[in-house]
């Protein structure tokens, strides 16, 4: 973030689909940096239920102790319920229940702000769900683990093409992708993100 220009401290909110550590790893590291730049203003972490636990539980074994420190912020938590609409920081986030194991319900998140709509899919195999979440979305930010192998809990990009025409949103761009997947770029006909990629949502 900090080599992009995008200051820590400007963060407000946090959103988690799913308890893996590669999804929520990064959150202890945000919270010490928090603490150590003297942040003030609250930090907000929404996600599934148990969120607040196994991140305290992260953070103790990464820095123990780190999660009884008196923080100069307010670090709160929320926890989303399956098809409930949160209105949070005036931002509206609906979770849909995915399929992916994680220890914890796993969701795609709808994400209401002013009149622009994003929905991530997080990790999943394919599920009706994704078609509820993504409808009418402005942009719609689809996991593609493989170009065309079957895994188990996630999505390939050949069974999401085979549904594009039931997914009524203006924009999809892939994410989460493997090497299998990257390699054949040019066989994709959808965007593909990269680090430290800037989406502007028109």
């Amino acid at each position: 973030m900090k080599r992009s220009g995008v200051q820590p401290g400007d963060i407000g909110m946090v959103l988690l689909t799913h308890l893996h550590g590669d999804h929520f790893g990064g959150l202890p590291f945000l919270i010490l940096d928090a603490q150590f730049s003297r942040r003030q203003q609250p930090l907000l972490v929404v996600g599934p239920p148990t969120v607040e636990t196994r991140i305290d539980a992260s953070m103790e074994n990464l820095f123990p102790n780190s999660s009884k420190t008196q923080r100069r912020f307010a670090l709160e938590f929320v926890e989303l319920l399956d098809g409930q609409r949160s209105e949070i920081g005036g931002v509206g986030v609906t979770p849909f229940t995915v399929e992916h194991f994680s220890g914890a319900p796993s969701y795609a998140l709808r994400v209401e702000y002013g009149d622009k709509i994003v929905v991530y899919s997080g990790d999943t195999e394919w599920t009706e769900n994704l078609i509820r979440a993504a409808a009418g979305s402005d942009l719609f930010i689809c996991e593609a683990y493989y170009f065309e192998k079957k895994v188990r809990y996630h999505l390939d990009y050949r069974t999401l093409s085979e549904n594009l025409g039931r997914i009524s949103s203006k924009r999809i761009i892939l994410t989460h992708m493997s090497d299998d997947i990257l390699k054949r770029g040019a066989d994709v006909g959808l965007e593909m993100a990269y680090d430290g990629m800037i989406v502007t949502v028109s």
